[in-house]
């Protein structure tokens, strides 16, 4: 996801506090440095973490019910909880143009060129000639950036209106009994998923305060061992399909209705068992706080080699990995690929795309001008009066 800057945070802060947001930190020059909330980089690391789990799982889900369990559970929530942080983050979302700018370098720019590559490394490692390369058509993760694109887009809509989270509700139970809506930017997705982002933008601090509590995380403990439970055994008669939210209850081979019950109920589980992940997000600084920054990285990047294991028969050539050492096996490496596609070098390899500057592609702010218009006059007329005034010491002297 792209990395918003946080709020600054206190080791200290308790789950009663009010906001997430203590102390800063001072910079070299004695200016305040604000500091990224470590709560929200670990939330970030390890739903990416899970989102690689479930993609290293999907193969397994065949010849195993525990591995069907997981991927069901991890499914219900791994990406709402992710959608909801991005929602949080883009509360102050407006149409300034340093934040229209931010949208399109951080977020349009590499739904562009992953597209692309994807497209391309389909066509490679698939032998697939003729697929086709085309940005209304999101293939694999790259649907994630531009529902992100737009919703961010629809921020302001958000802010205005009485009831936003009904709202978004009724509009992705509508999306789920609408077949022809189509493949164009995912749209399905887009309005499915559109209700966790909109838990986002309302959110609070004190709303993540409470989910951190020690009754909610004691709590969330039987909850999520009932939800294995319960997935284990509707696992051989679910369609687990429901949980990407990418097709209608008609393309799944359900009644109408289903859509609609299946919107509810999957968005109150998948609420709930978000509310347990992030009661278990450690607060403080953690040895892999720092890759929270870079998981729009990992997550676009483990897609080559997700799709890759795929396209090359990796599982199939392998009959020891449906064994419960393999699968064991194949989690941890998920686990430990994400996290290096995390780390500051990866980022800094792939910032060309991820997270291009283009200066050259915007105008210069008005205001911007301004003020460095302004800042240069205070410094000439500064460094004038100081001279002046050296003039006359000088002169008394």
């Amino acid at each position: 996801m792209p990395s918003p800057r946080s709020p600054r945070s206190s080791p200290s802060s308790s789950p009663s506090s009010a906001r997430p947001v203590t102390r800063a930190a001072v910079g070299p020059g004695g200016a305040p440095v604000k500091q990224r909330d470590s709560f929200f980089d670990n939330a970030k690391y390890l739903a990416i973490v899970l989102v690689a789990m479930g993609h290293a799982w999907e193969p397994l889900t065949d010849h195993s019910r525990t591995a069907e369990a997981l991927y069901m559970v991890v499914y219900s929530f791994h990406m709402p909880a992710f959608i909801i942080i991005s929602g949080y983050f883009s509360r102050s979302f407006d149409m300034r143009p340093d934040r229209l700018k931010r949208l399109v370098t951080g977020i349009a720019v590499p739904y562009v060129l992953f597209e692309i590559a994807y497209s391309f490394f389909k066509r490679w490692a698939d032998d697939d000639p003729s697929h086709p390369i085309s940005l209304l058509d999101p293939w694999y993760l790259t649907w994630f950036l531009i529902a992100l694109f737009v919703w961010r887009l629809t921020t302001p809509l958000w802010k205005v209106v009485r009831w936003p989270v009904p709202l978004a509700l009724a509009i992705a139970a509508l999306a789920s009994v609408s077949p022809d809506i189509g493949d164009d930017l995912d749209l399905q997705r887009v309005l499915q998923f559109l209700p966790f982002f909109v838990v986002g933008l309302c959110m609070k601090p004190s709303h993540f305060q409470f989910m951190r509590r020690r009754e909610v995380r004691i709590l969330s403990a039987p909850i999520l061992a009932a939800s294995l439970a319960l997935a284990y055994w509707l696992g051989p008669d679910m369609n687990s399909a429901w949980f990407y939210h990418r097709d209608s209850a008609q393309e799944l081979d359900a009644p109408w209705w289903a859509g609609i019950v299946m919107t509810l109920a999957l968005f109150g589980f998948s609420m709930v068992l978000t509310t347990c992940f992030f009661s278990w997000v450690p607060r403080r600084k953690m040895w892999f706080t720092a890759l929270g920054a870079g998981t729009l990285y990992g997550y676009l990047l483990h897609g080559f080699l997700a799709k890759g294991s795929r396209f090359w028969d990796w599982y199939d050539g392998h009959a020891w990995v449906y064994q419960p050492l393999g699968e064991v096996f194949v989690t941890f490496f998920a686990a430990a690929v994400i996290t290096v596609l995390c780390t500051p070098p990866v980022q800094r390899m792939f910032r060309f795309a991820m997270e291009p500057r283009m200066e050259w592609a915007f105008k210069r702010d008005a205001a911007e001008l301004a003020r460095e218009r302004g800042a240069g006059v205070g410094s000439v007329t500064r460094s004038g009066a100081g001279s002046h005034a050296g003039g006359k010491v000088g002169a008394k002297v």
